[in-house]
């Protein structure tokens, strides 16, 4: 079993989703689906609001997932009273399209650092297919 990295024992994804409430999360029907002891999932349509012209998934709706994901967790592994992460830098690889459905996205730690955190956030398929493998660096800030 990995070691929980979460700051606060009682995590829940209605808490997350209530924090995430009025925001892009929201308008892009974004959901978190798990929280693992050392990841956090969630995912969002491929539909009107997510593709290009072309009706493939918009790799800037990837981005935006990719993001969330890891911010989402960045924030979680510190003490909001006091600390805040931002994001800082975000690297996407467009591997392949997807056309419909759902994608989900995995964000696991690389580095938690006093100032800095790197996420890696992979995001597939419904049926496993990596369509983008993303780095984020989050800074952290003391409040």
């Amino acid at each position: 079993m990995n070691k929980r990295i979460w700051f606060k024992e009682n995590l829940t994804i209605e808490a997350i989703e209530k924090w995430s409430a009025d925001t892009m999360v929201d308008h892009l029907d974004m959901h978190i689906t798990e929280i693992g002891d050392d990841f956090l999932r969630g995912d969002m349509p491929v539909d009107h609001r997510t593709v290009q012209p072309q009706r493939r998934l918009h790799g800037g709706a990837s981005a935006a997932l990719a993001e969330t994901l890891g911010s989402i967790a960045a924030n979680l592994v510190l003490n909001n009273e006091t600390h805040v992460a931002f994001g800082q830098t975000l690297f996407c690889q467009h591997l392949r399209p997807a056309v419909s459905g759902r994608v989900s996205g995995v964000a696991r730690a690389i580095h938690l650092g006093r100032t800095t955190q790197v996420w890696e956030i992979n995001i597939e398929t419904e049926e496993g297919k990596v369509v983008c493998s993303s780095r984020l660096t989050m800074a952290v800030v003391r409040k």
